[in-house]
């Protein structure tokens, strides 16, 4: 086998284990959503449970918002965050499931329904809350780029990968091309 194939091979092998290590982790993570949803005292209160609510798969709440960071960066307490979103992703769910994924134009779409939904439920600034959530969004995107980054040294160290593999997983991720579970850039 030659050095391309083998960068090749061993680029693809770690894409899948991150993947499969970002997937597990979700599922370990994901709620069955009750049909009165009831305030969480866990910091862990993402719209991506049980796959529902993420923008990218067309239901209309703000993929990965974390209610209880949200709240306090808005000065608002979980409970009103909380019901506040459940409240604007039921409003903003499609009829029918879509069949195919959104585009970069229907996502930023269903993004702006969602800031301006969400806003006047909770009565802040459109402003207030586009920043607050992109701050939260940037904090969650530096955290998976540290931790694979991490990932990616341990790989290097116990001669998983060459460093010249790492570096070109670590440009993947942060040009977009593959996600460590960042979202889309």
């Amino acid at each position: 086998m030659n050095l391309k194939n083998k960068t090749a091979l061993a680029l693809g092998g770690t894409v899948i284990a991150l993947g499969a290590g970002i997937g597990v982790a979700g599922f370990a993570q994901a709620e069955t959503p009750s049909p009165n949803p009831t305030p969480s005292t866990s910091a862990n209160t993402s719209t991506e449970t049980s796959g529902k609510g993420g923008m990218d798969r067309g239901h209309g709440g703000e993929r990965g918002a974390d209610a209880a960071a949200l709240a306090t960066k808005l000065g608002l307490t979980e409970a009103q965050v909380t019901t506040a979103m459940d409240k604007v992703r039921e409003t903003l769910k499609p009829a029918t499931r879509p069949t195919t994924p959104p585009t970069e134009a229907e996502r930023t779409a269903k993004r702006a329904a969602y800031i301006t939904a969400l806003a006047k439920e909770l009565s802040v600034s459109e402003d207030k809350l586009t920043t607050a959530m992109d701050e939260l969004k940037a904090a969650r995107e530096a955290d998976h780029a540290a931790a694979l980054k991490t990932r990616l040294d341990a790989a290097v160290t116990a001669g998983t990968l060459t460093q010249a593999e790492a570096d070109a997983v670590a440009k993947a991720a942060t040009a977009g091309v593959i996600s460590y579970g960042g979202g889309r850039r």
